[in-house]
Formats: structure tokens, C-alpha cells, sequence
């Protein structure tokens, strides 16, 4: 075998085939009643262009480049992209109400259980609704998802989550109090900006790591990630919202409180499901945060993506309007019992030799 090609991969026999294949088959029925869900709620659904100017630009996705070539063989960079997030509102801003999407999403440096380089997102869209909405979508696709597959409980990993139930709504800064015991409001000042002196003490008193080189971002996604994440969606889902607005990506603040964005995440049995926005439609703002990512993460990965002026342009007519991604392949393997991502995916990319 030559040197960084796919390794033999086991989908192709037969035998493993077979018990793939009532995932595969449960995977087809659940993306036609989701389908139907919103044809019935007057959604209609598009088809976005995989291929972009820019992937998207936040710091710590990374997408696969590919070059055009034009008649006279100049070259133009395009890339995978990660979402289907900027043509979803460039069809808002042309007057769109009510869409929806699956779409095929490219990642790099993303492989495991839950993750995998080519995945399918379902994105929906509301204009003129506010972001509250998208939770209770979540909280009936999560029911129709599970009653399709035939299961009372959504599984991963041996813990469960009442699909019918109703999903518990908690604000950031109440799960960072009752999971790590920290104050995260305190550390955020009125203006929305951060104090990471306050954060890292905070976590050095209740025993979490902290580096003379973290910012206060990465030391709000340690506390995350090992505090909180593990612990949400377990007997029903949680709606994580009220995300810092220094965390809002393309969300809107919050009008209710400047220091929190319309943002949230949904969780079942510790997986993230979906992340939603009260979509933000300030185009020099998102300009702003999108330099801010990508001096990021050219100071952490010496790269950058370009920005999508198209998207930026049409930002200036979109309507007000609410918005969510989730991983379809995560929700399948919890509504029908899988352990892998790539055991409810039809066709895995074969993984690269060391």
C-alpha cells in the first residue's frame, strides 16, 4: 500500500453491509418524515451550492480547497463548504420566508465516533420569527425522529433521552454555576467584552487548568467541554441558550441582557445536536467578528479563509430571521441506537494510512 492512501476499508463486504443496513434503511425513513415535516409547515426546501468563495469563517472549523480553472487555465480558490449557512440567507435576503436543507458539509481534521470529513447538515430557516421558535422545531423533530426509527429513548453510549419530553432550557451562565460553580457573567463587562483574569481565576479555584497563553475563549470552551458538555441531555434534551455574546458567531445580542447573544445549542444523552441563531443582520458587525476569527485562527493555525462579499452584501437587505444547523447523522445514530457516525452514513470516506 503506498504511503497516505485509503486503508482496505470493511463497509463493502457483505456481512458487515448487512448490519449497517437496518441503520442505513432507518436513516432513509427519518430524513422523508422530516421532509414531510416541513413541506407541511410550508418550508420549502433548496439545494446550495457546495462549492463557495469562503467555507465559512470561524476559527477552529477547517474545510477542504480546491482550484477552479478558468478557459485561459488562471486558477480561482474555492472551498468545500461547511455549512450551507451563507446561501441559506443570500435566498433570505432574494425574499425567501420559510426555508429548509440538506446539504452535504465538508471538514477537515475531523474524524471519530461523532465526526466525520463529509457529513449531512439540516438547515432551517425563518424569517420574521424569533429564535424561540427553532426550539420548539427542535423539540418535535427530536419526537418524530424517534417515533420514525420505532424507539421509545434516544441512546448513545449506554445513557438515554425521553424524546417526547420536554427539552429543559438552560442559560450558559446557569450551567457554567451549576456544573464548575463559576460566576460567568462576572467575567463578562457590560459592553459584552471579556475579562480573562476573572475567568481564570475562577476556574483555578474550582481545580480546572488554565495556561499563561489562554485567552478567555479558550479557557470559556475548556470549561465547556469538561464541565458542562458531558452532563446536558441525559433523561431529556437540554436547550443550552443565552450564549456569551463574545461567543455569538453570526447571532444577534440579546436584547434583554448585551452581555448574551440569541444563541443556543441543543443536547441529547451529551451530544451536541444543533446550534441555532437569532440571526445577526448588522453586516459591518459580522465583518467585524469574522476579522476577529480569522486573526485567530491565523495566530493559531497560520491560515485564513477568505470573506464571502457576497454574503456580506446581501446581509444588508436580509429580514430579520432565525436559523439552525444540525447534524442529521448524530440525530440518526441516537434515534436508532448506533455507536459510529459512519454506521449510519451510506458510503464512509475511507480513512488515510499513517
Amino acid at each position: 500500500m503506498k504511503p497516505n492512501s485509503p486503508a482496505p476499508s470493511p463497509w463493502w463486504t457483505p456481512d458487515v453491509h448487512a448490519d449497517r443496513r437496518p441503520f442505513l434503511i432507518a436513516r432513509n425513513r427519518i430524513q422523508l418524515a422530516l421532509r414531510s415535516y416541513f413541506a407541511e409547515r410550508d418550508f420549502v426546501e433548496v439545494d446550495t451550492s457546495t462549492l463557495q468563495v469562503s467555507p465559512g469563517n470561524e476559527a477552529h472549523l477547517h474545510a477542504f480547497r480546491t482550484d477552479a480553472i478558468g478557459h485561459s487555465g488562471a486558477t480561482t480558490p474555492l472551498y468545500l463548504h461547511t455549512s450551507p449557512e451563507f446561501a441559506c440567507k443570500k435566498l433570505l435576503s432574494a425574499g425567501e420566508k420559510r426555508i429548509s436543507c440538506f446539504a452535504h458539509v465538508y471538514r477537515n481534521r475531523e474524524r471519530g465516533p461523532l465526526h466525520h470529513p463529509e457529513f449531512t447538515m439540516l438547515e432551517w430557516y425563518r424569517a420574521g420569527e424569533g429564535y424561540e421558535t427553532l426550539m420548539d422545531d427542535c423539540a418535535e423533530l427530536l419526537a418524530v425522529a424517534a417515533q420514525t426509527a420505532g424507539m421509545e429513548r434516544l441512546v448513545y453510549r449506554g445513557k438515554d433521552c425521553d424524546p417526547f419530553a420536554e427539552p429543559e432550557r438552560l442559560t450558559v451562565a446557569d450551567a457554567f454555576a451549576r456544573h464548575a460553580g463559576i460566576d460567568l457573567l462576572e467575567t463578562i463587562r457590560p459592553d459584552g467584552s471579556t475579562d480573562r483574569n476573572a475567568l481564570a481565576q475562577a476556574m483555578a479555584a474550582c481545580g480546572l487548568r488554565v495556561a499563561p497563553d489562554d485567552t478567555w475563549a479558550d479557557l470559556f470552551s475548556r470549561v465547556l467541554v469538561e464541565r458542562v458538555e458531558p452532563l446536558l441531555g441525559f433523561g431529556r434534551a437540554t436547550i443550552l441558550c443565552e450564549y456569551p455574546v463574545a461567543e455569538a458567531a453570526l447571532a444577534r445580542p440579546s436584547p434583554r441582557d448585551p452581555r448574551v447573544a440569541e444563541r443556543f445549542e441543543l443536547y441529547a444523552c451529551g451530544v451536541e445536536l444543533a446550534n441555532a441563531f437569532g440571526e445577526l443582520t448588522d453586516a459591518a458587525e459580522q465583518r467585524r467578528r469574522f476579522g476577529l476569527e480569522m486573526a485567530e485562527k491565523q495566530r493559531v493555525y497560520g491560515e485564513t479563509y477568505p470573506l464571502d462579499e457576497d454574503f456580506l452584501a446581501a446581509l444588508e437587505i436580509m429580514p430579520e430571521a432565525s436559523g439552525i444547523a444540525l447534524g442529521f447523522d448524530r440525530l440518526v445514530m441516537l434515534a436508532t441506537g448506533a455507536a459510529r457516525i459512519d454506521q449510519v452514513i451510506w458510503a464512509p470516506v475511507a480513512e488515510t494510512a499513517p
